[in-house]
């Protein structure tokens, strides 16, 4: 598996990832309100939490993506990125378990925009799957060469 460790694989899901999250954090931050409705749709938070989370999240998808797209602190950012998926796929399953189709409010804060809820589950986990690939396998340092 050390073809996950390439340097060119590791800047190729760093821009693409990191476009993803610049992408998703865009309409948010210049209006983050239509959010809260959003969020209260996965009934999964109490209400406290909700206003607090339309403003920052969309913010740390921002530092996700700078991270990401420029390669600074890269592990940093996938964790993080990790951390934020693990928290949208489990939302979306929980709902789509419920039998309840939400407004994913990943790429737009149009809480008419419905999805089925499985189908998002399905499109966040290759994102996942991106991120710890650049969380766990580091690229390889120039000039080493690996045992084994």
């Amino acid at each position: 598996m050390t073809f996950l460790r390439n340097r060119w694989l590791h800047t190729a899901l760093g821009v693409a990832l990191g476009g993803i999250f610049l992408y998703a954090a865009g309409s948010k931050l210049i209006d983050p309100r239509p959010l809260v409705t959003i969020i209260w749709g996965y009934r999964i938070l109490p209400a406290g939490p909700i206003n607090l989370m339309a403003i920052y999240m969309p913010w740390l998808e921002l530092l996700v993506a700078i991270g990401l797209l420029t390669g600074y602190k890269r592990r940093a950012a996938a964790l993080l990125a990790s951390g934020l998926l693990t928290m949208f796929i489990t939302a979306l399953a929980v709902n789509a378990l419920r039998g309840v189709n939400v407004a994913c409010g990943c790429f737009s804060a149009s809480a008419e925009d419905v999805s089925n809820a499985w189908l998002l589950v399905l499109r966040d986990l290759p994102m996942f799957a991106a991120a710890l690939v650049l969380l766990l396998a580091p690229p390889r340092q120039e000039g080493r060469t690996e045992k084994g």
